[in-house]
């Protein structure tokens, strides 16, 4: 049997290794300040061009908070060269496909277009960045799509605002404390020159990389995006904040109300590093090892075999500043969620007290090499890779090499990372409840 375990790990590692070829790249910057990065892949006759700026809702002012997200959709507005509700249609009528999303780090949009429309694509981020109209018919109009975001993602979503409470408790300091969508009242209340201001403070060739990736000619692309990009001004460089929390030392207990559920769920979250440090990937594993999938150790215990809850999930957020590991469960039946919290910190505890298992190891890798595989299968997932690891690691050598870091880790540090972090007097335990809105 041992031979059998060794042996399938062997033939998936050999396969990875064949899927997964290094991604080839080139960058530098422009004399403004733009971050360029080229990764050509003439496969098939496809390209994306994309931008990510850096600039998320960890940037806002705390009496403005929603102001990232919020441009993610205003800057689909127009331009001066775009008429007001053309953007789509540009691209769609050109055979392409486009998209944008925040998170409290970054802002990213991308395009993906038939390879002879590559000038078109990077034609409309320059565009966005040079020329963006920003005028209250549009201010307005946004308002109301981000009101009904909020209403459908968030108030009458069952479980929509746990993620928005787990914040609130686990960060005091930091802008962390608050979601993307931010405050529908800061926007409401602010000004056409508060939305003008931010534009200028962020959406600057300095503070964003554009990635174009796939069907391209290298030569001719720089040209591109020189004639493109090239002519955009430079911006002031930008002051950022680095706020530290406090550590926690004892435990928090918190509760919030959902008139939109009928079961309840608890939640354990704790405070954990950046993305980049080390503990980080570990944390990754620890969670992979804890809840994903069904032979995982907390859905084989407490769905599968106990039948003590529906569902169990655990899941790490990595971020530049913090970041936030998740724990949680609905129960089933009469089981109550203590009950459930209790059963989670013995698997925690067995982590703590004892390696795991060479078998369960070998798995958790298994995974982690099929998810590097998976990330880079498309161009459209290459170029946001190629981006990310530039913006937030400061390495964009990492889309070839992350998965190195997970080989690395061993049983030893994945148990030493879990006593390190995974303690109940430094983490929130929020009771998420049925009924009107009380969170306390």
């Amino acid at each position: 049997m041992k031979f059998k375990t060794r042996l399938a790990t062997l033939l998936f590692t050999t396969t990875t290794a064949i899927l997964a070829q290094e991604v080839a790249f080139e960058e530098y910057d422009l004399d403004n300040g733009l971050h360029v990065i080229l990764h050509q892949d003439n496969a098939a006759p496809v390209v994306t061009t994309s931008v990510m700026y850096h600039v998320g809702a960890k940037d806002e002012d705390p009496s403005r908070t929603g102001f990232a997200h919020f441009f993610e959709h205003l800057l689909f507005e127009g331009t001066k060269n775009i008429e007001r509700g053309e953007w789509f249609k540009i691209v769609s009528s050109n055979g392409g496909q486009n998209n944008a999303n925040t998170t409290q780090d970054r802002t990213y949009y991308y395009e993906v277009f038939p390879s002879n429309k590559l000038d078109l694509g990077l034609w409309l981020e320059s565009e966005r960045l040079m020329h963006p109209v920003i005028n209250q018919i549009g201010v307005d109009t946004q308002k109301e799509v981000v009101q009904e975001e909020r209403r459908m993602r968030y108030d009458n979503s069952p479980y929509g605002r746990w993620q928005e409470q787990m914040g609130i408790h686990l960060f005091k300091k930091h802008p962390y404390k608050w979601q993307t969508i931010g405050s529908l009242e800061h926007l409401a209340t602010a000004s056409l020159e508060d939305f003008q201001n931010f534009n200028k403070t962020y959406y600057i060739p300095n503070n964003a990389v554009l990635v174009v990736a796939g069907d391209i000619n290298i030569t001719a692309t720089k040209k591109m995006v020189k004639d493109y990009f090239g002519p955009i001004p430079k911006g002031a460089t930008i002051e950022r904040k680095h706020i530290e929390e406090d550590p926690i030392t004892q435990t928090i207990k918190a509760s919030y109300n959902d008139p939109n559920i009928q079961i309840p769920a608890v939640f354990a979250g704790y405070r954990t590093p950046k993305s980049t440090d080390r503990d980080a990937y570990i944390l990754d594993m620890i969670s992979t090892y804890l809840s994903d999938g069904k032979s995982s150790k907390l859905y084989k215990k407490l769905v599968d075999l106990e039948k003590k809850a529906l569902q169990v999930f655990a899941f790490n957020i990595s971020q530049e500043d913090y970041g936030t590991y998740i724990i949680g469960a609905l129960p089933l039946g009469e089981n109550t969620l203590p009950d459930l919290l209790t059963e989670i910190d013995e698997e925690i505890l067995k982590i703590q007290n004892e390696l795991i298992s060479e078998k369960d190891y070998q798995k958790i890798q298994n995974k982690f090499e099929n998810q590097f595989v998976n990330a880079n299968s498309s161009i459209s997932g290459i170029a946001n890779s190629l981006a990310r690891n530039y913006m937030l690691y400061d390495n964009t050598a990492l889309i070839n090499t992350e998965i190195e870091i997970y080989r690395s880790i061993t049983r030893e540090e994945i148990q030493a990372v879990a006593k390190k972090y995974l303690n109940k007097n430094q983490r929130v335990e929020l009771e998420y409840l049925p009924g009107e809105q009380t969170g306390k």
